[in-house]
């Protein structure tokens, strides 16, 4: 049967405006990559040496063979190597006339062409390679033509277009990212030299600090490339813990990104300034400040201004558009963690997922490899089903059962932890125990993927939406409150009009961009 490359799909897997074609002839007059008769060298040697399949098949897919009867060779050849039968003339030629594949390359006088061509398999390593080098220069032109013709078509959305060629770009490079096996002395090596690092800390913690001793007790500090799921029910304070956290984290010179998906970038800003200022969020609100409150409010917003904390707002926040914009924070402004709130409210859109579970299963796990990615810690805001309120028994505490829409979100997670106050839900001041637990927030770890589960006991002072140590009682060494110790020393501003001018000349005369909050701010029309 002669062959005839056009009656041949070429087309790739994928979905969307992306179809990444392959082109089978000349591309604006040049011919694209190609090289057949290595192609064919290849499969000889396959053909002929037993183990040359081990060697190549985690470099080349069927997909990798420009010639599509080479393509279906290799089928054959692969079919026989996943089901760890002998492959040889015979065996391959048996798979292809039972697949009906066999006279669609020209009968088995196609495959005695192929073997008789080859002299040695030593180099089918080398030639493999080449081929899948081949393949990846066609995906690469087939990409771009299309981005091309998208472009031009007016009736499309730049901005969908951008986010959808990005993602489609990174599946090909991640296709193509093979981790070479690494002998154990490397990795020990590596070990240890964190180790050292971490012993020559004032802290010995080799994560970064969380600013809660007994969370970084446990964790030695949230490390680099682990997704943590922080989840509560409404109203337990998860928001309010985060925003304690990246306080904790900015203001020890560490960059922190919030993604915040629920409440807008002033609310924050809002919640930001009554937990440094120690003033209820009602008077934030109203402005109805004291001449005393607005002389605090001055001097203590100054250990705000210019901490390295970056705020977006985007609502329906797409994981593309988070991919992107988190390698911007991370190259631009040295970001070391990461912090979404929350999980369920963002979206997978463009991936054609059939139901909200899968395309939660794909966010969680999509966040997972952007920590892996960009080696910073992801933290992750999670909600709860119901039956934590639907329980019959007086123990209200989370368990990983309650992670809402997904159990993938458990799976992927390297840790999961739950805010409980039990406050909540005995509205009295002591429990069964007797114990005083007026303002007690457990942070139960409930998952570590590298060390223990515990529950620590925080404080939560909830007129200022803010988390601190258990151990820390008023005038205590608590971080934030001992850097405002020294109110009393303030002297009054004449009157309320001057201590407003006083803020202006704080904050200057900037305004707060769409979508975009605070020091350091992402550009709301920002595209990475």
């Amino acid at each position: 049967m002669p062959f005839n490359p056009t009656t041949f799909s070429r087309k790739a897997n994928t979905k969307g405006r992306f179809n990444t074609d392959i082109p089978a002839a000349d591309v604006a007059g040049r011919l694209v990559p190609r090289a057949t008769d290595v192609e064919a060298a290849v499969l000889g040697a396959l053909m002929l040496e037993k183990d040359a399949f081990t060697t190549v098949c985690e470099l080349i897919k069927p997909e990798s063979f420009y010639d599509p009867r080479h393509r279906l060779v290799y089928e054959a050849i692969a079919s026989l190597g996943v089901n760890q039968e002998p492959i040889d003339l015979m065996t391959v030629t048996d798979r292809m006339r039972s697949n009906e594949t066999l006279e669609q390359v020209g009968g088995a006088a196609f495959l005695v062409e192929l073997t008789a061509n080859v002299a040695s398999a030593a180099h089918v390593e080398y030639h493999a390679r080449i081929v899948a080098q081949k393949h990846l220069a066609r995906e690469l032109i087939s990409f771009a033509s299309q981005v091309e013709n998208n472009a031009f078509d007016e009736t499309n959305d730049v901005d969908d277009l951008l986010q959808e060629a990005e993602k489609h770009l990174f599946e090909i490079s991640q296709r193509n990212v093979k981790r070479e096996v690494q002998q154990i002395d490397s990795v020990i090596n590596r070990a240890i030299e964190q180790m050292q690092l971490a012993s020559h800390r004032e802290s010995g913690l080799s994560g970064l600090a969380s600013g809660f001793t007994g969370i970084d007790a446990i964790t030695s500090g949230w490390q680099n490339s682990d997704l943590i799921i922080i989840a509560a029910r409404p109203a337990m304070g998860k928001t309010a813990f985060v925003l304690s956290m990246a306080l904790n984290i900015a203001l020890n010179n560490n960059p922190v990104a919030v993604f915040s998906l629920e409440m807008s970038s002033l609310q924050l800003v809002n919640r930001l300034i009554s937990n440094v200022c120690e003033m209820p969020g009602e008077k934030i609100k109203s402005g109805r400040l004291s001449q005393m409150e607005w002389s605090q409010l001055t001097h203590r917003l100054t250990r705000l201004q210019g901490a390295p904390l970056f705020v977006d707002d985007t609502s329906a926040l797409s994981i593309m558009e988070l991919r992107t914009k988190a390698r911007r924070l991370v190259r631009e402004n040295g970001v070391k963690m990461i912090i979404i709130d929350y999980l369920q409210l963002m979206n997978a859109s463009g991936m054609g997922l059939g139901s909200r579970e899968q395309e939660v299963s794909t966010i969680s796990r999509s966040l997972k490899q952007l920590a892996k990615e960009l080696d910073i810690p992801v933290v992750a805001l999670s909600q709860l089903n119901r039956k934590v309120e639907d329980r019959s028994n007086k123990d209200k505490r989370p368990q990983l059962s309650d992670l809402r829409e997904s159990g993938a979100i458990e799976q992927d997670a390297d840790i999961v932890c739950f805010i409980h106050r039990p406050e909540y839900y005995t509205h009295s001041a002591e429990d069964a125990q007797g114990r005083d637990i007026r303002g007690l927030a457990e942070f139960i770890i409930a998952k570590h993927r590298s060390g223990s589960v515990d529950t620590v006991d925080l404080r939560f002072r909830k007129q200022y939406v803010r988390f601190e140590n258990w151990s820390a009682e008023d005038g205590s060494d608590n971080e934030l409150r001992e850097a405002s110790d020294n109110m009393d020393t303030i002297v009054p501003p004449p009157d309320p009009e001057k201590a407003a001018a006083d803020i202006d000349a704080l904050l200057g005369s900037r305004t707060m961009a769409p979508n975009t909050a605070f020091a350091g701010d992402i550009p709301a029309d920002s595209v990475f």
